[in-house]
């Protein structure tokens, strides 16, 4: 993906396209020969392509992190890291367990990350030209990463509750549907969204480091903009891992708002279901302290690496292979000469 909004030539004969010093570029596979406003229809099937990809490489190491946030987990289901936890979860409970919930993650994942990516690019390139007259901006880069985000939790925060009932040990549902028709029949369509407020608590400032921190390493490692895929999963994997790290503490919260672990808060003599973030932040401090804010951070930074350097790196690829088969067409067969 082209994230910055720099000015690009986009003229379609590649021998002629200039590049960033205003010399020729060399060869017609410089990502900044690709025209600065690919059309919508690319931004999104790269992003649902990278969304499924992302969420479905990593996880099982995401259904160890559910776990791992438990804060009162059954003595069968305490592990002291991811792989010991994989490796018990297989032996124990079957080789697809750790599989548990894949299917509604990317029924969800598809859209919620075709939305997320568009709304992105359409937001940095028209807070850039206001900010910064066209040239990059860190903020307006960070403030399109909280606007996506918001669009982006709406489709998915249902996905995301239903998956993570799916992979906590001794799920009861026996299936997808029969989890998402307990939970309407026994907690209402609003159960589907009680953690919307702390999803968006977690993934806006998650998305604003994630984006600040993609640009900064891009324009160490990158700072002409080609496509290139080894800074693209480098830079991923670093801005995976500062945001998650950083927001750790919203994850505990939002995985008891969408778990509502029935042994945790009867413990605690909470009747009836833990609604609101505030009231999340008090039951994980009273539960655990301090330290329960950091549960399952291990797990949480192992998963999110790799899977934003895949979501960067697909995405960049299938937007810079999409662009220049359009450019192709527009151009049309190479006349006489």
């Amino acid at each position: 993906m082209e994230l910055r909004a720099d000015p690009v030539v986009a003229n379609l004969d590649m021998s002629e396209i200039k590049g960033k010093d205003g010399e020729p570029s060399e060869g017609d596979g410089d990502y900044e020969s690709l025209p600065a406003h690919a059309s919508l229809t690319i931004h999104m099937t790269a992003g649902a392509v990278a969304g499924i990809l992302e969420h479905t490489v990593m996880y099982p190491v995401d259904s160890v992190k559910t776990r791992m946030q438990s804060l009162q987990p059954d003595p069968k289901a305490q592990y002291s890291s991811v792989y010991e936890a994989l490796r018990r979860i297989v032996r124990t409970e079957g080789l697809l367990r750790p599989l548990r919930g894949l299917n509604i993650t990317m029924l969800g994942a598809g859209p919620a990350h075709a939305l997320y990516f568009a709304c992105y690019e359409h937001v940095k390139r028209t807070l850039s030209e206001v900010i910064q007259n066209g040239g990059n901006s860190h903020i307006a880069n960070g403030l399109a990463g909280c606007v996506a985000t918001v669009l982006h939790d709406a489709v998915m925060n249902p996905a995301e509750v239903v998956k993570q009932r799916m992979q906590m040990y001794n799920s009861p549902y026996r299936n997808l549907l029969d989890c998402v028709g307990t939970i309407q029949r026994t907690e209402g369509l609003a159960a589907f969204y009680r953690s919307y407020s702390t999803q968006l608590a977690m993934n806006i400032p998650f998305q604003a480091v994630h984006f600040m921190t993609y640009e900064l390493m891009q324009e160490r490692l990158n700072p002409h903009r080609q496509y290139h895929p080894g800074s693209h999963v480098l830079s991923g994997a670093a801005a995976g891992a500062v945001s998650a790290a950083i927001t750790t503490p919203l994850d505990v919260c939002k995985t008891l708002l969408n778990t509502q672990e029935n042994v945790a808060l009867s413990s605690i003599h909470i009747s009836g279901h833990l609604t609101g973030m505030a009231n999340a932040f008090r039951t994980v401090y009273r539960l655990g302290g301090t330290a329960a804010f950091f549960k399952g951070i291990q797990a949480r930074v192992i998963y999110q690496m790799p899977s934003t350097a895949i979501a960067w790196s697909v995405y960049e690829f299938f937007k810079y292979v999409l662009t220049k088969q359009q450019m192709e067409r527009e151009a049309g067969p190479a006349g006489p000469v």
